[in-house]
């Protein structure tokens, strides 16, 4: 379970003192979130890895900036978000996807006969990540932080240096623009739409985004978190987003990290 907001704070304080076991545990306890939103934000895992570091790295040479005038998970959060915004393109987003021609690329090959079913969830896991790149950064985060993970205005607003007016606009247009499309192509969200799951299976495996017996997403690790929302009342594009699981940083990205502080004595 995780630690709760009094231990994090217990644990910043010893980090601050010189304890080295306190500051692994707090990078331990914070790899997960971190990690989890820099995968939305790159659709890429090699991508989320990196900025999961380097995350982290910003946010525990920082802690001596931390006042506790918020939560431990809400400051990092904060530090991940505007990391995010400013960072260089992933892999994904290199590729410049827009609505449309996004929408172009589900309709392209579609096949009658459909794959496995962890074949089918690998495309469906990668193509809802993919899909969130159609939006620029600050929508994308906007969406990510209030349909993916739940949170009030209020603190989301603050996450991203914004006001709430500001904050809540960048989320409905967020919110049209991914339901709209959903509702077009996605048949996971409306049964009348063209696209399927196991009929895009052959299609990504002929242009490599997807291999057979190395299924990135549908075989990553993941954490017991549960999900703070009931699904059945979220509307479509939501439900699709929150159905991913709640994915773990591999093992090596805290470790990464611990290293990278064990080595330069911090």
């Amino acid at each position: 379970m995780s630690a709760g907001p009094e231990a994090l704070a217990q644990l910043v304080e010893s980090a601050r003192a010189g304890s080295s076991a306190a500051l692994n545990s707090l990078v331990g306890e914070l790899v997960d979130d971190v990690y989890g939103l820099a995968l939305r934000m790159t659709a890429n895992t090699a991508d989320a890895e990196d900025a999961t570091q380097e995350i982290l790295l910003k946010a525990v040479t920082h802690l001596g900036t931390f006042r506790g005038e918020a939560s431990v998970r809400t400051w990092v959060y904060r530090i991940a978000v505007r990391h995010l915004i400013d960072r260089g393109k992933s892999r994904t987003e290199a590729l410049a996807l827009d609505f449309e021609r996004f929408g172009a690329d589900l309709l392209d090959g579609l096949a009658d006969a459909g794959g496995d079913a962890a074949e089918a969830e690998e495309v469906k896991l990668g193509c809802s990540l993919a899909m969130l790149t159609c939006l620029d950064r600050e929508h994308r985060v906007a969406y990510i932080l209030a349909e993916v993970f739940d949170l009030p205005n209020r603190i989301a607003a603050a996450m991203v240096e914004a006001s709430e007016e500001v904050y809540r606009q960048r989320l409905s247009r967020a919110r049209r623009q991914i339901e709209a499309f959903t509702r077009s192509y996605c048949g996971v969200v409306d049964a009348k739409a063209p696209c399927r799951c196991d009929r895009r299976v052959a299609r990504a495996i002929e242009l490599g985004r997807i291999q057979r017996g190395v299924l990135a997403l549908a075989s990553h690790p993941r954490s017991l978190a549960a999900h703070v929302q009931e699904m059945e009342s979220l509307h479509g594009a939501a439900r699709l987003m929150r159905s991913h699981p709640h994915y773990a940083a591999p093992d090596r990205v805290a470790e990464a990290v611990k290293r990278l502080l064990t080595s330069t004595n911090l």
